[in-house]
């Protein structure tokens, strides 16, 4: 016989974690089960690259909700265990530590598994990812043997593991593919400034830079290869090139998918009584012109969270959350809502030269997205504008003496 409960969560991180949070504070009275495949509690993760690396932040602080929460709100917890086989049929899970459960609801937020290298020498000691708990304590075992390290990707994970190995004191070589960094996320200003922020910290930064293979001497990693034969001598790699959705048995289950498990505006899956939220949800969204997206941040995971609970409590609010993303390397906190992509004009608010400024980015005259770098005014008075796709003056845009919140009523019409 196997256990059941109302509803079972996959995935003990901040999508997972926030959707039982929300059930119950929004008086859901069923039994809930909490599956997570790491042995901790859930856990902010943002931190893991920062500050918990840099051992200024312990993961009791880091807690997202106290140990005690979960017991006191009666949430069951299946902690280092992992989803097997999902049978949709049957509404039952099956995991290689509580064998078969069965639910009435299923909540997917197992989020996505970091791309590892396929080159020679991927798999040699030293050579790390940082995803979990588990990943950052290895590399944090390592870091007094270390002098150089090679950091491969130029997005938030690698350029936020340059920062805090250049504030260790370490030797780093960061080695992007691209042509710029950040380009997936942010538009060529934001790349520069943070290429220029990076260099002038002392990073070796190589854009256009293929990987040919890494090397070792007894299985450990000692130097990064270029295609072009360049060799860059290290201690540790950490790589951080994506992630892949962790989907696999909703899909076997026949769960409808592409780029992740696409869900609808309630975050359902294609599959009875099964959501799915956060990393590993691809969904239609407004702020893309409906256009099917993933995307890889907290905010996100809280969002797609309480809508999937609001819709088991039977008071269904539709997903329309404004994307919002953070990164903070050195001194420099850089805030986004909205997506760029797509943008056909660009406006920098401010001097890039003193640190703080913004990138205001504009389609067919309307704001869509913002970069504020050091610059949370901006960030809070803007996010109404590119929630609204505010027409705006883009002379106005420009003038750092007129309050973004000023824009909204001299705006000539607001368009959702």
């Amino acid at each position: 016989m196997s256990a059941r409960h109302d509803v079972v969560v996959v995935g003990a991180g901040h999508g997972g974690a926030q959707a039982c949070i929300a059930l119950r504070a929004a008086g859901y009275a069923g039994s809930i089960l909490l599956v997570g495949k790491e042995p901790e509690l859930p856990y902010e993760r943002p931190p893991l690259s920062k500050d918990y690396l840099a051992g200024k932040k312990p993961l009791q602080r880091m807690l997202i909700r106290p140990a005690g929460y979960w017991s006191e709100q009666n949430i069951d917890t299946a902690l280092s265990t992992t989803v097997t086989h999902v049978d949709a049929d049957a509404r039952t899970i099956t995991t290689d530590k509580r064998g078969v459960i069965a639910y009435r609801h299923l909540v997917w937020a197992a989020g996505a598994d970091p791309r590892r290298l396929n080159c020679a020498g991927h798999d040699l000691k030293g050579v790390h990812t940082v995803r979990h708990k588990g990943d950052a304590d290895a590399l944090a075992g390592e870091l007094e043997s270390i002098s150089r390290v090679v950091v491969i990707g130029g997005g938030y994970i690698g350029l936020e593991a340059a920062a805090i190995m250049t504030k260790l004191g370490k030797q780093v070589t960061l080695l992007e593919a691209g042509e710029r960094v950040l380009a997936r996320v942010a538009g060529a200003a934001i790349s520069t400034f943070y290429q220029d922020a990076h260099r002038a910290a002392g990073v070796d930064l190589r854009l256009q830079s293929s990987i040919q293979g890494l090397e070792g001497i007894d299985r450990h990693v000692t130097a990064v290869k270029l295609g072009n034969g360049t060799s860059f001598p290290c201690e540790c790699v950490i790589v951080g090139i994506g992630v892949t959705p962790t989907v696999k048995p909703l899909v076997d289950a026949g769960a409808e998918h592409a780029n992740g498990v696409r869900v609808d505006e309630n975050c359902r899956t294609s599959l009875p009584d099964v959501y799915a939220i956060g990393d590993c949800a691809e969904h239609r969204n407004a702020f893309a012109d409906a256009a099917w997206i993933r995307l890889e941040s907290v905010q996100n995971a809280t969002d797609m969270a309480a809508t999937v609970a609001a819709h088991i409590c039977g008071c269904p609010k539709p997903y329309h959350a404004v994307p919002r993303f953070w990164s903070d390397q050195y001194d420099l906190k850089l805030q986004t809502v909205g997506l760029s992509l797509g943008h056909d004009q660009a406006i920098t608010r401010g001097d890039p030269a003193i640190g703080s400024f913004t990138v205001a980015y504009l389609r067919s005259g309307k704001l869509i997205a913002l970069d504020c770098v050091n610059n949370p005014k901006d960030f809070a008075q803007g996010r109404a504008l590119v929630t609204e796709q505010i027409e705006v003056d883009p002379a106005q845009l420009a003038d750092v003496s007129i309050p973004l919140k000023t824009l909204a009523t001299t705006a000539p019409a607001a368009h959702a």
